[in-house]
């Protein structure tokens, strides 16, 4: 493996991870069954303390020279810093937003004023709406956005599509690490190759990979990278990689005199301050579970690789028997592959003879929350032929997720289809 972690790596301790989050001893949700994770997460009690101890203690302006203040800045600038090297970039590049699709139109801004008329964008039809809408519109700015369309049958991207729209005026390709209804994982790091040899940059959605394992951003070769920190245990936040050399070219959106602070330049709304500090309760918990894994000690990278693989692998176990119902009922048009290594535990489908509000409805009343609708994937959904109205019910689960509840939720499934 080339990290040393053979002796430390072992399968993931379910019970000590489920003790981290509050949830799963509250007595109102006894029963409930959370499979809407895509939508947001859990959040580790971690996070909640560190947001309750900032609204009791530091929540002043911080960053000046008063003690509460002093130590509200240094909590908001540790979350960066911790943050930064769990994803194996530079504090200067990651910025924290109110949100994912905050962040993306910001960066869309910013292009108006850099790109010339002619130039071409790329956008795909798999992706949300955060990351193909705004860049979709500076068509009406006289630039060229092309579509990378999906395949009607796979809902995969074809590399080869991609080449084929291509060209020496290309500026921008955005797409998704992994779509928050398809659920393929999309091999980023070679479509970053592919993109930067043709003189353009990579801009990767990782909102629908980042909770199954924060990835190592600077590996993906991604110019820029987002992901929205509650659905990965977290507070309400957007986290965004931009490489320092994009943030450089692109022009300022802050307030004029942080034009020379790389940190403000496209954070022009800044969110709240305690949600940042709260990003601490995150790298906590991340702390905490490699630390239970016998990971003490072990450079910060290798932590991270450890622990993404400890998620990944407790997922796949528990993600190819609802594959494998699914797509073996007479019923259900699964969406995407049928291979839990190909895949995160994102799982979309139609039922025929059955509205896909009306089985999410009845799955609620058995105490599971599932997902319902177009996702902010309308364009996806009309590209598979799916009546965006109605729309696909969404099943997703993250790392604490146990056996029991989706072997629940197929008997559930099984009985109501």
């Amino acid at each position: 493996m080339g990290l040393g972690l053979e002796s430390n790596m072992k399968t993931l301790d379910l019970d000590f991870v489920r003790s981290q989050f509050p949830a799963f001893s509250e007595p109102s949700l006894e029963g409930f069954a959370h499979f809407e994770n895509a939508g947001g997460s859990f959040a580790c009690w971690q996070t909640i303390d560190w947001l309750d101890r900032y609204y009791r203690q530091t929540k002043v302006q911080p960053y000046y020279d008063f003690a509460p203040s002093a130590k509200a800045g240094l909590q908001m600038d540790a979350a960066k810093e911790r943050m930064a090297a769990w994803l194996n970039v530079g504090q200067d590049e990651l910025h924290f937003g109110p949100s994912s699709s905050q962040n993306t139109y910001v960066i869309a801004q910013a292009l108006r004023r850099y790109l010339k008329p002619g130039d071409e964008v790329i956008v795909t039809s798999q992706d949300h709406e955060a990351n193909s809408g705004a860049l979709s519109r500076l068509n009406d700015e006289g630039f060229v956005v092309r579509e990378w369309k999906v395949d009607p049958d796979t809902a995969d991207l074809n590399s080869k599509d991609l080449e084929a729209l291509l060209s020496p005026r290309t500026r921008v390709v955005a797409f998704t690490h992994c779509s928050n209804v398809v659920g393929t994982i999309n091999p980023v790091r070679e479509l970053t190759d592919l993109i930067h040899r043709a003189g353009a940059w990579a801009f990767v959605d990782g909102v629908a990979f980042s909770p199954h394992g924060m990835p190592d951003v600077q590996a993906l070769g991604a110019d820029l990278y987002f992901f929205s920190m509650y659905k990965v245990y977290g507070p309400y936040l957007g986290a965004m990689f931009l490489r320092r050399e994009l943030n450089a070219q692109l022009p300022n959106q802050g307030h004029f005199f942080n034009a020379g602070k790389p940190g403000s330049r496209f954070t022009p709304a800044g969110p709240d301050h305690a949600q940042i500090a709260a990003v601490n309760g995150v790298m906590d918990y991340m702390d905490a579970v490699a630390d239970h894994h016998g990971l003490s000690g072990q450079p910060v990278q290798a932590r991270a690789a450890a622990v993404r693989s400890l998620f990944r692998d407790h997922e796949t176990g528990l993600l190819q028997p609802l594959l494998d119902f699914l797509s073996s009922h007479p019923k259900v048009k699964l969406i995407g592959r049928v291979k839990a290594a190909q895949r995160a535990p994102t799982v979309a489908f139609t039922a025929a003879g059955h509205r896909s509000g009306e089985l999410a409805s009845r799955l609620g009343k058995l105490k599971f929350g599932v997902g319902v609708g177009n996702f902010y994937a309308s364009r996806l959904l009309k590209a598979l032929d799916i009546d965006t109205d109605d729309g696909a019910l969404r099943t997703s689960f993250v790392h604490y997720t146990s056996r029991q509840e989706v072997d629940r939720l197929i008997a559930a499934l099984d009985t109501l289809l």
